[in-house]
């Protein structure tokens, strides 16, 4: 199924109305559905997996900035810590070090969101408060990686106030931790909702929507 551009389009104008980010998450799209996507004007993609996201940045235009969105590896962060503009799904202190390890080598600081665990499922990723506060001690540690905000995903479900509720509790827990800030850790993001779920996220207070089946159609 190719890129839907219209619907793009409408969703685009929906999110600009309240200042929302559009990640369009690309992962196991080709090149020429990302490249209609961008010549639409999109610039942010996320992308699920290490290997395919090096090798789209290998080939698709330089200016895309390109969201790592899912559970990263740390034996894997070195091949996108050059180039990545934003890793969501920081779920451990210990992924941090090395995130930061990667890109001080690189010359850089990267932009990361910490992942926290909301929903009902025991398999989705994710820090419990415990771990933030231990993020939150140690960041002096860590110069070569930003706390941009949080990130989290909720229950796959069929009852939208349980996804509202673990929304609202993510939104909760990120004004509390949002006053920890200095002049390097400014949180401007909270990362929640997806194609099925990104109009609850809104009212619930995201500023960033990762939106991947209602742009290019179900995974194969």
């Amino acid at each position: 199924m190719a890129v839907n551009i219209e619907r793009y389009k409408e969703v685009v104008a929906e999110l600009l109305k309240q200042n929302i980010t559009l990640v369009a998450v690309s992962k196991t799209k080709p090149n020429q559905d990302i490249s209609d996507l961008y010549n639409s004007g999109q610039r942010d993609f996320g992308e699920n997996y290490v290997q395919e996201l090096v090798d789209k940045h290998a080939v698709l235009p330089s200016d895309i900035r390109w969201h790592f969105i899912g559970h990263l590896q740390t034996n894997k962060a070195k091949y996108i810590a050059p180039f990545v503009h934003l890793i969501h799904g920081v779920d451990s202190f210990k992924l941090l070090k090395e995130i930061n390890k990667q890109a001080a080598r690189c010359g850089r600081v990267i932009d990361c969101l910490l992942q926290v665990h909301i929903a009902q499922e025991e398999t989705k990723f994710g820090m419990d408060e415990a771990e933030l506060k231990e993020v939150q001690t140690n960041m002096s540690s860590l110069p070569n990686v930003q706390i941009s905000g949080l990130m989290g995903m909720a229950s796959l479900s069929d009852d939208p106030e349980m996804v509202r509720s673990e929304f609202r509790n993510l939104k909760s827990i990120y004004d509390r931790y949002c006053k920890w800030t200095t002049d390097r850790e400014q949180w401007t993001i909270l990362s929640m909702g997806m194609s099925s779920d990104y109009r609850i996220a809104i009212e619930e207070g995201s500023t960033m929507v990762r939106i991947g089946s209602l742009l290019f159609g179900s995974r194969q």
